[in-house]
Parts: structure tokens; C-alpha cells; sequence
């Protein structure tokens, strides 16, 4: 893909290493003429020391032929600017970080896919590896639902049951899914069925309903999540 990166700061850098390690043919535009400089000399792409609001920039980036923008300045203002700009030249996929919530449906009207408040996504990563150390990540999904990995320990009540066995002795809640198993000699991960044994190691990809609570860490064999 050809990518337009608005942006080299604390959220543009790592993508900028993503994009270019994948393949894709990268464009950079930075104003911060310190930024742009360290862009430049880390990555094998074309790095703009420019303002991305400005037309003219846009075409020295090469917007017209850009598969996607993504603008990840700190600065909300400049970041629908960009996004406008990008659906004037008609830039299929457009995606910006947002910092302020209060912002949300400015970027919602607009047609642009969003990043709300990257900062505090972090702090809550980093808070919850803290406080919930048995899930390996997770991803929330509305208010109360989660998908978490979370690997089975010797000790797990579910460890040596079939996925029917587990949900039949109410060890298994009804709204809680185990969508893939990661285990050691098997690749690609296995797709569970009712008659999948679950066995100590296995690394489980679970969907809860009610969220990723210490009953159901309990269910694998984390009980060290109750003295949090």
C-alpha cells in the first residue's frame, strides 16, 4: 500500500516502523523540523518537513495515488483538517487519533475512521498488567464484553474437559466462547469444537460477555487475580 503518515511523534513513530517493516511504500509529513530529522534518519522513507494542512504538501506527498492517510498529531484541530483535505483528494482509507471524546462526532460526521484517546488506551493496558496479570491482552468490545487471551495453569478446573464437559459441570459460564487454542507442536491454532480438551499450557482466545471478572480467571487457574 502506499500509506501517508501525518505526523512523527510518540504515536507516528511506532506506526511509521510498522508500515515500513510490512512493505508498504511510506510518506511522512512532519512540521517539527527536529521530528522530521529523526524520522530520517531512521527509516527508508520519504520524510516531508512540512505543513500536512497545506495542498501543496499533500501532492508532494503523493495523495492522489495514496491508498490510505493517517494523521496522528497531538492536536485534534489539525487532524480534521488533514482528514478533510484526504477526502478531497479522494484517499480511500482515512484514520485519525482523536484526544479529546468531545471531538468523537466531529471526526463520526466526517466519514473518519478513529483512534479515541490513544493515551489513555495505553494507561489502561498498561494498568490492567498490572492489576489482572493472568490475561495476556485483551480487547474490549461495548461496555462490558471482552476477548482476552489467558493461558490454562496445571491447577485450572478446566484443564483435562472437553468444552461440552466444562459447560455441562457449570465450570464454563454460558456467555463466555473459547474461539481458538494456541498449543505447543500445533500450528496454525486450533479451532475448538464441543469435544476439544482443553490441557494445561494451552493458550486460550476467550470471548465473555460480562468481561474478563476474577470467576472466570478462577476457570483457567488464576486465582492470583483475588489478591488485587
Amino acid at each position: 500500500m502506499y500509506i501517508v503518515i501525518v505526523g512523527a511523534g510518540d504515536i507516528g513513530i511506532p506506526l511509521i516502523d510498522i508500515a515500513t517493516r510490512s512493505g508498504n511504500e511510506v510518506v511522512v509529513i512532519e512540521k517539527d523540523p527536529e521530528r522530521a530529522d529523526r524520522a530520517a534518519g531512521e527509516y527508508d522513507c520519504l520524510i516531508l518537513n512540512a505543513d500536512a494542512t497545506a495542498h501543496g504538501t499533500l501532492k508532494d506527498a503523493g495523495i492522489e495515488k495514496a491508498d490510505a492517510l493517517i494523521s496522528t498529531t497531538d492536536r485534534d484541530a489539525i487532524n480534521i483538517m488533514v482528514c478533510l483535505l484526504a477526502q478531497e483528494h479522494e484517499v480511500p482509507t482515512i484514520v485519525s487519533v482523536v484526544h479529546d471524546p468531545e471531538h468523537m462526532n466531529v471526526f463520526r460526521q466526517i466519514g473518519v475512521n478513529t483512534m479515541e484517546n490513544p493515551q489513555e488506551l495505553i494507561a489502561g493496558y498498561l494498568y490492567r498488567a498490572v492489576a489482572r496479570p493472568a490475561i495476556v491482552d485483551y480487547m474490549r468490545i461495548g461496555e462490558k464484553a471482552e476477548v482476552f487471551e489467558i493461558r490454562v495453569t496445571e491447577n485450572a478446573p478446566i484443564s483435562g474437559r472437553t468444552i461440552v464437559e466444562a459447560a455441562h459441570e457449570e465450570i464454563l459460564p454460558d456467555d463466555v466462547l473459547i474461539v481458538a487454542i494456541e498449543r505447543e507442536g500445533e500450528d496454525p491454532p486450533i479451532t475448538p469444537k464441543g469435544d476439544t480438551t482443553i490441557r494445561t499450557g494451552d493458550l486460550l482466545t476467550v470471548y465473555s460477555g460480562f468481561g474478563a471478572d476474577p470467576e472466570l480467571t478462577d476457570v483457567f487457574g488464576h486465582y492470583e487475580d483475588r489478591l488485587k
